[in-house]
């Protein structure tokens, strides 16, 4: 008894340091938490391709890892500068236009925004006042251009986080890819050690779960914007390509599709395009909202058995808890928790079939 307490208080003490431990180091790495996840989940995602190339270049594990960080780098910041370069030639426009009705004195606004219903009203009845009284006017500018200038440092600060995010992330990959196999049997053994025999099962599950769960996302987006961009392109819309890239965002939240063509469709018909408004929201309907409803369930709950209601409740409930990362952090923890729950009765199952063998094994000699 006497010997059992000193071994109990050292179990103890251990624990309570293990645990301060963990809670200093969550302190020291919860600003780098996303980028890390954001970069696991791409290095995930293309490990096999990883593969391919280390197989080529064998015993240059540096360079096949910086080959694919500066490839994942290539994929994430082109696409950006891409749409950067689209709108380039739009925004010059919209300035050169503002500005010059701005030395006129007077700002038209455009007669498809007063046919909106509500803001429309409120908005013509708005620029009229101000239209008609220049000095009003010039102080309503200034204000506009005094809030710009409040925000422009918030603004440019977030980007400058948001870069500095892709930049850990990128310098996380290039670890991943490297000593990623290494790191994995670590954590392999490690859940070993706590899980028992069906460790391989678990992890087995939280691939396959993750793998699809990722890919089932992305394609159906892809699926989704590449559709929608060619609905933009036949309706007439400017910028048919910059739109369907951000339908291609919108279409990763689950039903957010009809917001983005829906939108156009109405930008359409109060432009008194009819038609073109009309077949945009048809074609839309009929074939860009269906593609979520093949896709996206096909990938993820054929390959994991998950049901379709729990993946969308993953997406936005992960979207409002970890923002953008959620939109695959969270299907994938609830897919992981219902694959481990699987794994966990089929182990209960096999446990009570065996102890109903042995029982009439004893029965039978």
């Amino acid at each position: 008894m006497h010997e059992q307490a000193p071994h109990f208080n050292r179990r103890l003490i251990l624990a309570l340091f293990l645990g301060g431990l963990l809670l200093l180091a969550f302190i020291v790495l919860r600003p780098f938490l996303i980028p890390v996840t954001w970069a696991g989940i791409l290095v995930y995602v293309t490990w096999p391709l990883y593969l391919r190339l280390r197989n080529r270049l064998p015993g240059r594990p540096n360079t096949t890892a910086l080959l694919m960080t500066v490839l994942l780098a290539l994929v994430l910041i082109l696409p950006v500068v891409w749409l950067l370069l689209l709108m380039r030639s739009e925004v010059a426009l919209a300035y050169q236009k503002a500005m010059t009705q701005l030395n006129q004195g007077y700002i038209a606004l455009p007669p498809e925004v007063r046919r909106l219903p509500v803001v429309g009203a409120y908005l013509g009845d708005f620029f009229d006042r101000l239209n008609a009284d220049p000095a009003a006017l010039k102080a309503q500018v200034q204000s506009w251009t005094n809030w710009a200038m409040e925000h422009a440092g918030s603004l440019l600060g977030g980007v400058g986080r948001n870069l500095a995010k892709l930049g850990f992330a990128l310098l996380t990959a290039f670890f991943l890819y490297r000593d990623g196999e290494a790191f994995f049997l670590q954590m392999r053994d490690i859940l070993g050690r706590m899980l028992g025999k069906r460790t391989g099962d678990y992890v087995e599950a939280m691939g396959d779960t993750t793998r699809a769960v990722v890919y089932g996302i992305v394609l159906t987006a892809m699926a989704q914007g590449v559709l929608s961009g060619i609905g933009y392109a036949v309706a007439g819309v400017e910028g048919a390509v910059f739109l369907g890239a951000v339908t291609t965002l919108i279409a990763m939240v689950p039903f957010g599709t009809p917001f983005a063509w829906g939108s156009v469709s109405i930008w359409l018909m109060l432009q008194g395009q009819v038609w073109p408004a009309i077949g945009l929201a048809l074609w839309g309907t009929l074939v860009v909202s269906w593609i979520d409803n093949i896709i996206r369930p096909l990938v993820i709950s054929s390959a994991t058995r998950i049901p379709f209601l729990l993946v969308m409740f993953g997406v936005l409930g992960g979207l409002a808890a970890f923002g953008m990362v959620g939109l695959f952090l969270g299907p994938v923890i609830l897919a992981v928790m219902l694959a481990v729950w699987r794994e966990w009765l089929e182990d209960a199952h096999e446990h009570a079939a065996a102890e109903v063998a042995a029982a009439n094994d004893g029965k039978n000699p």
